[in-house]
Order: C-alpha cells, then structure tokens, then sequence
C-alpha cells in the first residue's frame, strides 16, 4: 500500500468524508457505447466492499462525475451511497463539492477526495486528503497526497479507504 507523501495534507485519521470521481477511478475509464447508443460501466466488487465498509463505519461518502447515467445511479442505492450525495453531470466539480459539504455537515479539513484527471484538480486542491489512482494523469498525480498502487476500477477505492479505516484504528487488513 502507497503511503501519504506530504506533511501539509491531514492525516487519515482525520477524514471523516470521502468524496470519489466515478470514470478512471470506481471503472478503469472505458466507456462501453452500444448500437442503441447506450452505455455500461463496470465497477469492482472490492470498491464495493470498501465503500460498504465506510459507509457501515457510519462515515458519509459522496460522488461527483462530470457524466451521467443510470448504472452509476444503481450501483450507488446498492452500495447504500446516499442518493443525494450523488452528483451527476457536474460541470463545475468544485461548486458540487460545495453542495456536499453543506449536505453533510463536514469540512474541507475533513474531507478526502480521489479523481484522476483534469476536471478533478480543482478539487484535489481544495481537500484535506487529495488521492488518486496508479494510472492517474501527471498533474493528478503530483496534486495527490496518496497514490493507490492499484489503477483506477481495479481495487484502487478499496486500497485507498482501507488505508483510512486502518489509520482510524477502524480497520485491521486479514493477516
């Protein structure tokens, strides 16, 4: 597992929010287009199984993507994601942060965040705990405190929540 690169970022233990970018980090990026023109994502079973435990550590986690559609609305009521901390075809990511911090009650102290690309800089700059994924641009890569070993739809989310569930003391990796 990576470890924080910075002094200046909050310590895991002190995240209480985690808010996610869904393409390049809960899927590997593709976009599956059908005939009919839509679309499918495929999301990892293991990003699953961590935002359940963070969720189930009575923690709230938000998304914001610049896309929409209904495959991410229905993996988000199966996971428990609370739909209005749901936000879709977001334009200007920072003002939907905004939302979320004002639906949730918590602070950009508290408050960890992961994209992988361009539109997630504004962001990544903002919070307390900036992540990204192994296959992250550059830019994404040297605004990030952590960086995942895994890619982005590949276990990346679950790399990253366990690392904060186990700096609560909320979290002990099978041995």
């Amino acid at each position: 597992m990576s470890e924080i690169n910075s002094d200046h970022f909050t310590r895991p233990e002190e995240i209480e929010l985690i808010v996610l970018d869904v393409d390049g980090v809960l899927t590997d990026g593709s976009i599956n287009l059908h005939d009919d023109g839509s679309e499918t994502k495929r999301f990892h079973v293991r990003d699953g199984y961590g935002i359940k435990a963070w969720l189930n550590a009575g923690f709230p986690l938000a998304i914001i993507t610049a896309r929409a559609g209904e495959a991410l609305l229905h993996r988000c009521r199966t996971l428990g994601i609370d739909k209005q901390l749901v936000f879709q075809g977001s334009k200007n990511k920072s003002e939907a942060l905004d939302r979320v911090l004002e639906h949730t009650g918590k602070s950009l102290a508290q408050t960890a965040y992961m994209g992988d690309d361009w539109p997630d800089l504004c962001v990544l700059r903002r919070v307390a705990l900036p992540m990204t994924v192994a296959d992250a641009e550059p830019e994404v890569l040297e605004a990030a405190a952590f960086v995942t070993e895994r890619k982005g739809g590949q276990g990346a989310v679950r790399e990253a929540i366990a690392m904060i569930l186990t700096a609560k003391g909320l979290y002990t990796p099978p041995s």
